[in-house]
């Protein structure tokens, strides 16, 4: 299939370089017209403006994926395109936005005649060898237009181990195969940003453990009880074997073994909205959420005051997203 990607950063140039790995050819466009070479020097057909992309098709439907931050960006990017596509054209909108705003844009784009689908997509820096996961939202119709173009992004089935109970037979094989279709437009993003709230949660919980972990060589403890313990073999002997075992482990790991004091963080740990999103929508249902509440506040607190777990955190974030910390 013939795809456009609008927005380079980060994500949007791997994930244009998974699928013309996948045999899928990729309209690049950036503003900066740097990225778009660069890809273009890769095999992508390179485009210098919105109006270059819509005109690069070659018949239709034509698709076009918006890999850029949510917010205006985002919202400004589909406008323009909306005002150039066709009837049974589709827009994905594969980076954060807020789900409301999903379900808003679909039924905008509805009136026009186009599809919109949301794309969930969790994969980081990592994506282009791993794979993405992505919860999907839209119609049935339009996803199955593009599960050639999904399967090409996921991981696939590999090696991990197929889970006991599930019914093969009546279960959607996508799930398997590192995708959903979560339901209808929103669904996608909403599912993602539940994905994000948890993964705040789970950030949280490995960086207060090595904090109490460092901590027991303080002043703080008697000088008889003081333990001087390598952060690093502990990651790393978790790693194999523990039921804690996972990929934030594993980031903790090769940030540890880099530097295990963390000296070139400060600990002043970003969000990008997704975990507040978690809570407004917990507040909504009347869903108790102690956790994620908790650790959203920590990355707030974290911006006043540091502690080595907020050191760990920026170093998790680094890890899976290349996520650089705020300017002081």
């Amino acid at each position: 299939m013939r795809i456009a990607m609008i927005g380079l950063g980060r994500m949007g140039a791997n994930i244009a370089r998974r699928l013309m790995r996948g045999g899928h050819e990729v309209i690049a466009f950036d503003r900066d017209a740097g990225a778009v070479a660069a890809l273009g020097d890769e095999g992508a057909i390179a485009a210098a403006s919105i109006e270059e992309v819509a005109a690069k098709f070659e018949g239709g439907p034509r698709v076009f994926w918006v890999m850029l931050p949510a917010g205006e960006p985002t919202e400004s990017t589909i406008e323009s395109l909306a005002a150039l596509a066709s009837p049974g054209d589709i827009v994905i909108d594969g980076g954060n936005s807020f789900y409301k705003d999903d379900i808003r844009r679909a039924k905008a784009l509805a009136e026009r005649q186009l599809h919109y689908v949301d794309v969930g997509t969790s994969g980081g820096v990592w994506g282009l060898e791993r794979g993405y996961c992505m919860m999907v939202g839209g119609d049935p119709e339009t996803i199955k237009t593009l599960d050639p173009i999904l399967e090409a992004l996921a991981p696939g089935l590999g090696t991990i181990p197929r889970t006991p109970g599930r019914d093969n037979e009546e279960e959607d094989q996508r799930a398997e195969m590192g995708y959903i279709h979560a339901g209808p437009a929103g669904a996608g993003h909403f599912v993602k940003m539940v994905h994000n709230g948890i993964e705040y949660g789970l950030m949280q919980a490995y960086a207060e453990g090595f904090d109490i972990l460092k901590g027991k060589s303080s002043e703080h403890v008697a000088e008889g009880e003081r333990f001087d313990l390598n952060l690093t073999d502990i990651a790393e002997v978790w790693r194999r074997g523990s039921v804690i075992s996972s990929w934030l482990l594993d980031l903790t790991a090769i940030g540890l073994a880099k530097d295990q004091m963390l000296e070139h963080f400060t600990g002043s740990v970003a969000d990008s909205g997704e975990g507040q999103w978690t809570i407004d929508a917990a507040m909504e249902e009347k869903v108790p959420a102690n956790v994620l509440t908790a650790a959203l506040y920590a990355r707030y607190r974290s911006r006043v005051e540091h502690t080595f777990g907020d050191k760990l955190l920026s170093a998790m974030r680094f890890g899976f997203g290349g996520h650089v910390e705020m300017p002081q």
